[in-house]
C-alpha cells in the first residue's frame, strides 16, 4: 500500500488534534449557563443588557391555621404581582404564634383568629401602633363526617357523641366552644373559659371522651379521618369538605361572642427598609377589596358587624 507522504500525514494529524479540542473550547468560551440559586437570588437585566443579581425580600407573616388556604391563594397572587417578595407563612393556633412572637421570633405581620392575642401583644408594645385592623368574621360549628351516623345535633346534645375532637383553650376555637358550652349551663361560670380543662368538659358532657387538639386544622382533620365523632370548627374550615362533613349546627354568636380576625404589623427589629415597606404592603393588600374576595369564596365574612 503507497504510504502518504509525511507532510500530509503531519496534516491529518492536525486535524483530528483541532476536532477534538474544538468542543472543550465550545464549553468554556461559550460560558457555561449556572443554575439559578433557588429562594435567593433572581436574575435581572440592566440597561446595558448585562444580568446582574437582585436579593429577594423575604416577609414572615404568622396566620392562624384556619387562614391557610385563603391566606395560601393571596400570597400566590401577590408573588406574582411583585415577584421580588416572599411570604413565609407560619400557621398555628393564635395563642402559640402569640407566645412565639413574645420569645422573640422574627415575624412581621400577626393575623389571628381572636382579639384576645393581638390585644395582648398589643399591651406589651409588641405591635406597630395605628396598624392593627379588624379584617374578617367567622362563625363556631359543629361538624360531622356525612357517613358517620352521629346522633349528635349541636352543642346541646355532644354527650350523645361517643368521641370528641376539641381545641385546647389557648386555641380561639377551642375558648369559643367553652364559652358557648358555659353560656348554654353546660359548663360552670368561669372568669375565662380558657381555662377550662378539657377533662372539665367531659365530666360535664358525662364522661364522653376527648381527643384535645393545639389547633383548629388537627380538629377539623381528626372528624375528617373518622378518629372523632364531631368537633367543633370555623365555618370556613368546612370550605372543601362539603361532600365529606355536615354542619350540625351553626353556633350563634350571641354564645359564642364575635369571632373577629385582627392582622397587624409586628415590630421587627431585625427587617431592613425592603423588608419593613414589603410587610406594610402585603397588610394593605390583605385589608384590600380583591382579599375580600378570597376570604370570602372561603366562607369568611368580610363585613365586620
Amino acid at each position: 500500500m503507497r504510504k502518504r507522504p509525511v507532510f500530509f500525514r503531519f496534516i491529518w494529524i492536525m486535524l483530528i488534534i483541532l476536532t477534538l479540542l474544538l468542543p472543550a473550547a465550545g464549553c468554556t468560551a461559550g460560558g457555561g449557563r449556572k443554575e439559578r440559586a433557588k429562594g435567593t437570588f433572581a436574575e435581572k437585566e440592566d440597561g446595558g443588557g448585562e444580568k446582574e443579581a437582585a436579593p429577594e425580600t423575604e416577609i414572615q407573616v404568622f396566620i392562624a391555621a384556619s387562614l391557610y388556604s385563603s391566606m395560601s391563594g393571596l400570597a400566590d397572587r401577590y408573588e406574582a404581582e411583585h415577584p421580588e417578595v416572599k411570604v413565609i407563612y407560619n400557621a398555628d393556633s393564635s395563642g402559640t404564634l402569640m407566645t412565639q412572637i413574645k420569645e422573640g421570633y422574627e415575624c412581621d405581620i400577626f393575623f389571628s383568629a381572636a382579639k384576645k392575642q393581638m390585644d395582648e401583644l398589643m399591651a406589651e408594645g409588641l405591635i406597630r401602633e395605628g396598624t392593627c385592623a379588624n379584617v374578617v368574621n367567622n362563625r363556631l360549628v359543629v361538624v360531622a363526617r356525612k357517613d358517620g351516623g352521629t346522633k349528635v345535633t349541636g352543642l346541646l346534645t355532644l354527650n350523645r357523641a361517643e368521641s370528641i375532637a376539641l381545641a385546647g383553650g389557648s386555641v380561639p376555637a377551642g375558648r369559643y366552644t367553652r364559652q358557648a358550652l358555659m353560656n348554654l349551663g353546660i359548663l360552670k361560670e368561669t372568669e375565662d373559659a380558657a381555662d377550662i380543662t378539657a377533662r372539665e368538659v367531659s365530666e360535664a358532657l358525662g364522661g364522653v371522651q376527648i381527643s384535645e387538639q393545639d389547633n383548629v386544622s388537627k380538629v377539623l382533620a381528626a372528624v375528617v379521618e373518622g378518629s372523632c365523632e364531631v368537633g367543633t370548627v370555623y365555618y370556613s374550615d368546612t370550605c372543601g369538605y362539603e361532600d365529606e362533613l355536615e354542619v350540625l349546627e351553626n353556633v350563634g354568636r350571641d354564645l359564642t361572642g364575635q369571632i373577629i380576625y385582627p392582622a397587624a404589623r409586628v415590630v421587627n427589629e431585625e427587617a431592613d427598609k425592603a423588608q419593613d415597606d414589603a410587610a406594610d404592603d402585603f397588610l394593605r393588600y390583605i385589608l384590600s377589596d380583591e382579599a375580600k374576595k378570597v376570604f370570602a369564596s372561603h366562607y369568611f365574612e368580610t363585613e365586620i358587624e
